[in-house]
């Protein structure tokens, strides 16, 4: 679950989906624009990022972790205004590790960014 004062809710993510396969979610470009008013590019990867690993958590279980290892992000179209949605969609479930792809679209799906996480899947240790 979110902290309700963490990057998720600070950036106004809304996750709506999650699944070992898939993750999706939106979040507004107000509020996550770089000094000349466009979406900035570490918010979308914040994003992607958030996405992914929220599939890869769930593909990992109560029993494992996941923690991003390799974050890469292509940035194709500027956005002002409105909102974002991304998709993190799974290329690899492996026992020890996971790879998505996530694509960032605006709401007439135009691609906006393109980006790849893969994250290391670990036993979770009792403490």
């Amino acid at each position: 679950m979110p902290e309700p004062d963490g990057l998720i809710a600070r950036m106004g993510m809304t996750i709506t989906e999650v699944t070992p396969e898939r993750a999706v979610g939106t979040m507004p470009v107000d509020g996550n624009t770089q000094p000349y008013g466009l979406l900035h590019g570490g918010a979308t990867a914040a994003l992607a990022e958030t996405l992914a690993s929220f599939a890869a958590a769930a593909h990992a279980g109560p029993d494992g972790v996941a923690m991003g290892v390799d974050l890469n992000m292509t940035h194709v179209r500027g956005k002002r205004e409105g909102v974002v949605t991304g998709t993190a969609t799974a290329v690899h479930l492996g026992r020890t590790m996971a790879t998505y792809t996530v694509a960032i679209v605006d709401e007439t799906d135009r691609l906006v960014s393109t980006g790849r996480l893969t994250c290391a899947i670990r036993p979770r240790h009792a403490t």
